[in-house]
């Protein structure tokens, strides 16, 4: 397998980086007319469009648009009818992600300044929230729960599943993980016609304040214009990994690890950086002799020979600064003293830290969520969490003592900006 191997010696090393890192997520100008399209239809036309599309790209004809909804009882009895062992992992799993995610719970504040104005903070939950949920060959579960379990934990009052069923084929895992998680109801609708449905709502499907979860290019450009109708968590990328390591890890160990994020897709991207060239080649090696035993070995070579590469650093210091250029979704510090890197990394979307811990366990049950700024976007995002489902209002209540000092600060301020209205709004209480 040829995967890149670079050194930060190299003269060109800079310009060799950011022709690695360049993704080019520009919209698909047909693709994108499509999807407006679609998004058009449904919004004037709403169920009728939505089971027409559903005919057309999943094969599959409804009775009527009542019948685009699973009965919860189909829930409960896909989660019944788990395997013992695939049900405790499930369990398990979502214990531990909603024990985390507890702990991010913001609360209302409030305080009463020196001239007894009240001032603080309200948070309250969205009320209802869309669930996107991959059907066909791409059914995770477990993204099911990461996305479903902290809008629970946020209080969010109703959230609404959709996941396509091509062929009327159903995956009884996310069915299950939707029934452990709390989803309220499931519609077997996918693609851009639902993003619009939950967007701007049926008359069998509720709008939403706000949609999640991951799809492919038509769900993201749908996600990308009905911004604004409601909210979205983010435009998510191809999966990246970052392994920032001291040598002394056993080299299969890595290998692997890098494959966990190639075998996603053939644009995934996964990098290491090492000052241990003897381990880099290394590393390369047991690349090549596991490749073969991986199911999905021909996305992962794609992947690590366009996008992956082994990169030599002169030292852990080195690889901390070229880890806040990348700002990658995951990032794996294996060396023996994680704790000491921290300080000096500033952009990613979830740390591992330590030879043990795998990024693959925070992919299903460590705790934290799952859901991550790809393409550098962890300069500025967070992992996707409780947050993300509360809002928060401002709350400013004036006593009459307090309008006097207050109505002439705002009256001078509104005057200066020639809203002589405003002025006389706060000095109408004087």
């Amino acid at each position: 397998m040829n995967i890149k191997k670079l050194s930060t010696k190299q003269a060109d090393f800079a310009a060799q980086l950011d022709k690695l890192l360049a993704f080019e997520a520009s919209a698909d100008e047909k693709l994108d007319a499509i999807v407006a399209g679609i998004l058009a239809d449904v919004r004037s036309r709403g169920d009728a469009a939505v089971l027409e599309y559903t005919r057309k790209f999943d094969r599959l004809q409804f009775e009527n648009a009542a019948a685009m909804e699973l009965p919860r009882a189909d829930l409960r009895s896909a989660f019944d009818a788990l395997p013992p062992e695939q049900r405790n992992a499930l369990e398990q799993a979502a214990q531990r992600v909603s024990d985390y995610h507890r702990r991010q719970v913001q609360t209302s504040w409030s305080y009463t300044d020196e001239d007894g104005t009240l001032l603080g903070q309200q948070v309250t939950p969205l009320e209802r929230v869309g669930l996107y949920v991959p059907g066909g060959k791409a059914a995770y579960p477990s993204s099911v729960l990461m996305n479903a379990l902290p809008a629970k934990v946020a209080g969010v009052s109703e959230l609404i599943m959709v996941v396509p069923t091509p062929d009327g084929v159903k995956n009884q895992l996310v069915l299950a993980a939707a029934y452990l998680a709390g989803v309220d109801r499931v519609f077997t609708i996918g693609g851009a016609q639902a993003v619009a449905a939950l967007a701007y709502g049926t008359a069998t499907i509720p709008n939403v304040d706000k949609i999640v979860g991951p799809g492919n290019a038509y769900v993201a450009a749908a996600k990308r214009r009905v911004f604004g109708v409601c909210g979205i968590d983010m435009i998510a990328g191809p999966s990246e990994i970052l392994v920032i390591c001291d040598g002394q890890t056993n080299p299969d160990w890595i290998a692997m690890d890098m494959f966990s994020q190639a075998e996603h897709d053939e644009l995934a991207q996964a990098i290491l950086l090492s000052p241990d060239e003897k381990f880099i080649e290394a590393v390369a090696q047991s690349a090549d002799r596991l490749l073969e035993q991986m199911p999905r070995r021909d996305i992962i070579r794609t992947a690590l020979e366009n996008r992956g590469a082994l990169i030599h650093v002169a030292d852990l210091d080195e690889a901390c600064a070229i880890s806040n250029r990348i700002a990658p979704e995951h990032l794996e510090l294996s060396v023996a003293d994680p704790d000491a890197l921290l300080p000096k990394l500033k952009h990613a979307g979830a740390i591992f830290m330590g030879r043990y811990t795998s990024e693959a366990i925070g992919d299903y049950c460590a705790g934290p969520n799952h859901v991550l700024p790809t393409s550098g976007t962890a300069r500025f995002s967070s992992p996707l969490g409780v947050y993300d489902f509360q809002k928060r209002s401002s709350l400013i209540m004036v006593t009459a003592h307090g309008a006097q000092k207050l109505g002439e600060i705002a009256a001078v301020l509104a005057s200066g900006e020639g809203l002589h209205a405003h002025a006389q709004s706060a000095l109408f209480r004087k």
